[in-house]
């Protein structure tokens, strides 16, 4: 059993932090809006005023943001989590975040004596509450070592990747397959939805075929009915989508089903769909198809 801290209790954040304390562990939590925290605190998590007050209280210290702005305002300033890190202390960065702004956050964390790693995962809300979350490490190895059992308690897939910030590239990498797989998804569907097939057929097809990835298969039955609560919205689809186009420019590697699929995310923000799912791509097609859901 760990003494352990979390800031960030979104829908991932709060769900992992659940499966830690069914495990036994001891978490200090912290999240910017109280009342979505309640759940967890009547199952016993500890709740602290501020980030810094996390990192104080606890040997490990989880976060889980949004962005790189995000884990900026959480980490810096006199109540953020670097002013509550001491000797000895862990940092696990589990927000997919710019590689650089990570690297420069972790040489932070160890002139206060302490270490950190980037750890993003790979899954969604359903695949963290099954216990198949893919988990990416990246620091030193020693570090890993020392949090590898904490993270397996997270998801049962933990793979060390390499130096800080690789872990990062290596989600990046994951993630930019996500919406070109729906684009291609939402091709087929529509393609055959206007050769006479129904819509709900085409569907139950795709997602029992050889192109049925364990995303298609969860989130291919959104272009029928959307979530009631995105499970990863536009907005953060096309966050991942700008950091692996800037990685792409910085190693010259070329995306171009990375760049058409983010023009897709784009015209779903224009038509004021950015806080739904990112299938909502299938919609801004269905639109250009001549096709109204």
């Amino acid at each position: 059993m760990a003494n352990l801290g979390f800031v960030g209790l979104g829908v991932m954040g709060g769900q992992m932090v659940n499966r830690l304390l069914s495990k036994g562990h001891t978490v200090t939590g912290y999240n910017r809006t109280r009342s979505k925290a309640q759940w967890l605190i009547d199952k016993g998590m500890k709740w602290a005023d501020s980030p810094r007050a996390v990192a104080a209280a606890a040997d490990v210290t989880f976060a889980m943001v949004t962005n790189s702005a995000a884990i900026t305002s959480v980490t810096e300033g006199p109540d953020g989590l670097l002013a509550g890190l001491s000797k000895g202390k862990i940092f696990v960065d589990i927000s997919t975040v710019s590689p650089s702004v990570s690297r420069a956050l972790a040489a932070k964390v160890r002139e206060k004596g302490a270490d950190m790693v980037d750890s993003p995962v790979s899954g969604s809300v359903i695949t963290l509450q099954e216990g198949k979350l893919s988990v990416m490490v990246g620091g030193r190895r020693e570090t890993f070592e020392r949090v590898q059992s904490l993270l397996l308690d997270i998801g049962p897939k933990v793979t060390y990747v390499g130096e800080n910030g690789l872990a990062l590239a290596m989600k990046i990498a994951v993630n930019l397959s996500l919406a070109v797989q729906m684009m291609a998804f939402s091709e087929g569907v529509l393609l055959a939805e206007k050769s006479g097939i129904a819509r709900e057929t085409a569907v139950d097809v795709l997602t029992h075929s050889a192109v049925a990835s364990p995303m298609i298969q969860y989130r291919g039955p959104f272009v029928l009915q959307q979530p009631e609560e995105a499970w990863f919205d536009v907005n953060m689809m096309q966050k991942d989508m700008l950091l692996a186009m800037e990685l792409g420019r910085q190693l010259d590697v070329p995306l171009p089903t990375t760049a058409v699929s983010n023009e897709f995310l784009t015209a779903a923000r224009g038509m004021g769909m950015a806080k739904l799912d990112f299938a909502v791509v299938f919609d801004v097609l269905a639109r250009m198809s001549g096709i109204s859901k």
